[in-house]
């Protein structure tokens, strides 16, 4: 059984842009959600690569994670019928201490920007990079999941606004 385990930060400024291995464009779509932390989701990158994943809880910051490929005509199907999406540049990073990508929202979820570092354990070590302005690591607001039920934009002003702040300050 594959376990996720990552810490999330929202992102300042750009200078995350040095690190950039390589970007794609992602188009999710959750299929399935619950209160209890379960999603199905389809994911396809527009170059013919997709996949279909089911998470949910384990402990702590850890997910079970059960992650396949599927043929890009059956995600495009699943993508027409899943309701909640998001839409995002994703970029690999090369930096240390896990394995690091960085999501820029499209449509209803920008301005966001969101790291994620995937790790090997809970305890591990990580540099933070100065561009990551605070972490959100289990806040389930910004969970894409949720972004795509409730996106960013749809927001109250007084709920963006300690974060908006946030990036402003860094």
């Amino acid at each position: 059984m594959a376990l996720e385990i990552e810490r999330r930060f929202l992102v300042a400024g750009d200078g995350w842009r040095e690190h950039v291995r390589w970007s794609r464009n992602l188009q999710q779509g959750y299929l399935a959600g619950s209160a209890d932390g379960l999603t199905l989701r389809v994911r396809s990158d527009g170059t013919g690569a997709a996949w279909l994943t089911l998470k949910y809880p384990a402990r702590g910051i850890a997910r079970h994670e059960f992650e396949y490929s599927i043929p890009a005509p059956d995600a495009d199907a699943l993508l027409a019928r899943s309701e909640r999406r998001v839409l995002q540049q994703r970029y690999g990073l090369n930096l240390p201490d896990g394995d690091w990508v960085l999501d820029v929202f499209a449509a209803e979820n920008a301005p966001l920007v969101i790291a994620e570092v995937e790790l090997e354990s809970e305890q591990a070590a990580v540099a933070i990079p100065p561009w990551c302005s605070c972490e959100i690591t289990g806040i389930g607001a910004f969970s894409n999941a949720a972004l795509a039920q409730r996106p960013f934009q749809l927001w109250q002003p007084e709920e963006q606004r300690p974060w908006l702040l946030n990036l402003a300050t860094k």
